[in-house]
Order: structure tokens, then C-alpha cells, then sequence
């Protein structure tokens, strides 16, 4: 056993003779060098790389940093992080501006669109607009988006953002609040706007409002119910008809037929329980009692010298007709006893007529050209002007809130006013001149909002257009594109509330047209 023993000096201590086989030599130095890199490796294993720590907090943000970003963080928290920022302040400094991950090249060149392209060549202006820039084309692209949309939407437009009140400590931009808030929404963001946006009406075309009984002959009305949802028309037919609107069957209510009488004009009454019907060739007139369904001829008026009686206005406060007479001659009517109570008379003769909403005045307007405002109270003229430009006048219209005057010509310009300033001014200046029609402007009619002008022509098809105000601007996509659905208009209406528009034509349909911005019948 001796034998085998190593060779070991006086004060030496024999050193431990690892496990394994005994017959093997063992190197002392190599299981020296294999014992340190052991002990580094269990260190490096116990303790976090100084480079390691930094990437994680370039990433991550330091350890308060996340948690606060986590939103689990709490006033402990909070002390925690305060005790903790001189130990931070040691640390690296972090980048504040975030640059981006990548870069193209490409970006900043100026890339040039073919605009000969047939996808592209609507958006031309000229021909010499062959090549574009990316960014003129995107502009051009912003621009025809906002005129679709009737300017820029609310929701796009940063400045029509709603400031709220936030405490006097509390530095955050209004921006990120309002985009913090949209993203907790799950409402529609694109919301309807309270006011009619001008470029494109937004309309659905819907069944004949009169679609179970057409006319026979050309429809020369179509009115809506002041209060119920019912349309009625009338026409050379000799027919009265009241349909109930909705849009989709349009069912009859009641037709009447007056023997030899083709109705050139019904109408509601203010209080919507009667219906005044005049014909084309005598001055018989007719009343239908609706509530009580009586027809009652009405064949003389006490004071009225007129050989036939064609045209009338129901005053807006039910107490008169306005009967348009020959020669200028303007007739008021009670409704109670049927008698003339005055008269007035233009130079020239009439050719159109309204009151003002609250019933105190009568616009007329004569061929000549002149409108004329008479006091219905005393019958005094309280002002008179020349339609500006116009020749020959065709037709009149008051909007029923009482901010504009339209006024029709034979050359199918229509002059919109301010309806203060006809009260004023002896030659007011038109608002704007619509030249939408090459023929005589026979029908004019607002919308109870005045955010819509009907014009048309009874001359040619599809002569009809809606006027958008106050921008005075024609809607694009109305009548429909090289599809004829109007025909001749003869007479226009809206709905009390704008929800329905009708167009009474010669094929002796009432066409019928959902506006769907407004959301009332």
C-alpha cells in the first residue's frame, strides 16, 4: 500500500483524491482550473449582467415604470417609486424620443401618379394634368371627399372638438382625452349631423305615394297632411285621393270624384279637417269636409266679380283664402262666411303668390317681373322691388321660417332673397341666382327647415332639382343619372318634418322620395 502512496513533503497535507476510477492518474491543476470556471458560472447565474439590465429597461421601462403603465400600481406603490429615484438617477439615462424601428429610402421621393389612367381620369381637372404628384393627387382626393361630405366632418375636424374642463393641475393635451375617451366607446362614431351638409342628399326612392290608384290624367297636386302621415293628389281626373305614407305599400285611405270637375288646385286646410279644391274653367269651388265626408260646392262668393277662380293660398292662421283673380286683382275670402273681406291689385297680372309663415303678410309676385308685400290687416302695400334680372316672372315661394324669398323666371333663373331685406330695401340684392333650369321655373317650394329650395319646370323632363341652403348649391345626385323617374313636374311638396318629398307629374304619378337625413315624417 506504501507503494502507491504520493510522494508528500513534511507539512504538506494530502490533498483529497476525487471519485472515480482508482487505477486513473488525476491532474490537479486541470481540476483546479474546471473547480473556478464552475464557481464564475454559478455567479454569473446569481447576478444580472449590467448590459442585460439596461436593454430590459430600453424595452420595458424600469420595474416602477411598467407597473405604473400596467395601471395595477398603488399608493405603496407610489413610495415606493419615490424612495426608489435616487437609486434610478444612478442608473443609465433612457432615450425620450422614440425614433422609428425602420426607414424606407423611398419615402422622400416624389412620386409621380399617371393620371391618363382610366381609374384616375375623373379626378383630372384638364388635359394638362397628365402626370401628378402622390401628394397633389391625395389632396385632390381630400378635397372631393369634403365636398361629398358637405364640408369636413366633425368628427375630422380637430378644432370642432368639444373642450371640456379639466382640473387646473392636469397638463395633458384636450387631444388625448378625446381619443382615450373614443377608444372606451363602443357607440357609431360617425354620427348624423344636426344640419343638412350640402354636395350629396342622401335619399331613398320609394313606391308611388299614390301607387294604388294613379291618376288617369296629368296629377296637377300632391300636398302632405299638416299633422297626420297621409299625402293627398288630385288632377284633371276629377279624383281627390288620400293615401297613408309609409314608404313601402302606400295604402289608400278615401277618393273622391267631383262630376265634371278636373281639379287644377287642392288643398289643406291650416287645421288639416278640410280640403279646398278649385277647377280650370268656372268659379265654382269645392270644400271637403274630411272629418264629417261631405262634399260642399261652393258656386258664388259674396263680392266677388271674377269669372273663374284657378289659383288660392290657405292662410296659415285659418281665417282667409287668398283667391287670385284677373287683371292683378288679389281677393281675400274668409273661411267662416265664404264673402270677400278686400282686395288688392298689381300692375300686370299674377303669377304667384304665398303668405309669410305667420299669416300678418301676402308676397306676389306679377308677370311684369315686380313683387309686391301688402298688409293683410289693412290691405296696404308696405313694399314693392323689381325681381333682379327678370323678364317675365313664372312663380314665387316664402320659406315657412320666414328667412327667404324665391322668385321664378321664364328664363328658368330663380332669385333667392332675404325676406328682410324685401321688407326693407326698395332693390334688395339676391342672395344667390340659380341657373339649374333652361326652362320657365314654374314650381318653387322650401322645406319646413329652409335648408332645401324644390325647384322645376313643368316644360321639360326631369327638370327638377333641390337647391341646398345656406350654401346655395344644386345636390349632385339628384334627379338620378340618365334614369328618368320625375318626368314633368307639375306640382312639389315636402312632409311637415322633411322625412318624404313628392313630385306630382304628367304620367299621373306622385313620385315619392325618402330624405333620409331627417328622421320624422
Amino acid at each position: 500500500m506504501d507503494s502507491f502512496a504520493p510522494d508528500v513533503k513534511k507539512g504538506q497535507k494530502m490533498p483529497k483524491r476525487p471519485l472515480g476510477n482508482d487505477s486513473e492518474p488525476v491532474d490537479f491543476k486541470q481540476e483546479e482550473k474546471k473547480r473556478k470556471k464552475h464557481t464564475k458560472l454559478i455567479k454569473a447565474l446569481g447576478e444580472q449582467d449590467e448590459s442585460v439590465k439596461l436593454l430590459e429597461d430600453l424595452v420595458f421601462g424600469t420595474e416602477n415604470e411598467l407597473v405604473e403603465r400596467l395601471g395595477v400600481g398603488s399608493e405603496e406603490d407610489s413610495s415606493d417609486q419615490a424612495s426608489g429615484d435616487s437609486e434610478d438617477e444612478s442608473r443609465v439615462q433612457c432615450p425620450t424620443e422614440r425614433k422609428a424601428v425602420w426607414e424606407d429610402e423611398e419615402d422622400g421621393v416624389i412620386e409621380e401618379i399617371d393620371m391618363t389612367h382610366r381609374f384616375r381620369e375623373d379626378h383630372k381637372r384638364s388635359d394638362a394634368e397628365s402626370r401628378m404628384s402622390s401628394q397633389k393627387l391625395q389632396n385632390r382626393l381630400k378635397e372631393q371627399f369634403q365636398k361629398a361630405m358637405g364640408g369636413t366632418p366633425s368628427w375630422a375636424d380637430k378644432s370642432l372638438r368639444k373642450s371640456r374642463k379639466k382640473p387646473d393641475n392636469d397638463e395633458e393635451d384636450d387631444d388625448d382625452d378625446e381619443d382615450t375617451d373614443l377608444l372606451k366607446k363602443t357607440a357609431n362614431y360617425v354620427g348624423t349631423s344636426t344640419s343638412l351638409p350640402k354636395g350629396i342628399i342622401k335619399l331613398k326612392k320609394c313606391l308611388h305615394g299614390n301607387n294604388e290608384k294613379p291618376g288617369e290624367d296629368r296629377l296637377t297636386t300632391v300636398q302632405f297632411h299638416p299633422s297626420a302621415q297621409v299625402v293627398m293628389t288630385a288632377g284633371l281626373d276629377h279624383s281627390i285621393s288620400l293615401f297613408q305614407v309609409d314608404g313601402k305599400t302606400n295604402p289608400k285611405i278615401q277618393s273622391i270624384h267631383l262630376e265634371k270637375f278636373p281639379v287644377n288646385k287642392a288643398c289643406f286646410t291650416a287645421n288639416g279637417e278640410q280640403v279646398v279644391a278649385t277647377g280650370i274653367k268656372n268659379k265654382l269651388f269645392y270644400i271637403y269636409d274630411m272629418m264629417g265626408g261631405k262634399v260642399i260646392p261652393v258656386p258664388t262668393v259674396h263680392g266677388l266679380n271674377e269669372q273663374r277662380v284657378k289659383e288660392f293660398e290657405v292662410s296659415p292662421d285659418n281665417e282667409f283664402l287668398l283667391l287670385t283673380g284677373s287683371s292683378g286683382f288679389l281677393h281675400l275670402v274668409t273661411m267662416k262666411t265664404k264673402e270677400v273681406v278686400r282686395s288688392m291689385k298689381l300692375n300686370g297680372s299674377v303669377c304667384g303668390t304665398a303668405f309669410t309663415a305667420d299669416g300678418s303678410k301676402v308676397f306676389a309676385s306679377s308677370e311684369e317681373g315686380e313683387v309686391y308685400i301688402w298688409d293683410v290687416r289693412s290691405s296696404k302695400c308696405l313694399n314693392r322691388f323689381v325681381d333682379d334680372g327678370c323678364v317675365r316672372g313664372t312663380s314665387l315661394a316664402v320659406s315657412r321660417e320666414g328667412l327667404y324669398v324665391a322668385c321664378g323666371s321664364q328664363s328658368g333663373v330663380v332669385n333667392i332673397y332675404s325676406q328682410k331685406a324685401c321688407l326693407q330695401e326698395s332693390a334688395p340684392k339676391p342672395l344667390k341666382a340659380v341657373m339649374n333650369l333652361l326652362t320657365p321655373a314654374t314650381s318653387l317650394r322650401f322645406n319646413s327647415t329652409s335648408e332645401i329650395l324644390a325647384i322645376a319646370s313643368r316644360a321639360a323632363d326631369e327638370a327638377n332639382r333641390l337647391v341646398h341652403i345656406p350654401s346655395f348649391t344644386v345636390f349632385s345626385n339628384f334627379p338620378m343619372f340618365r334614369r328618368k323617374t320625375i318626368y314633368r313636374a307639375h306640382c312639389l311638396d315636402f312632409s311637415p318634418n322633411s322625412g318624404f318629398y313628392s313630385v306630382a307629374n304628367n304620367k299621373g304619378h306622385a313620385v315619392l322620395f325618402r330624405l333620409l337625413h331627417y328622421k320624422d315624417f
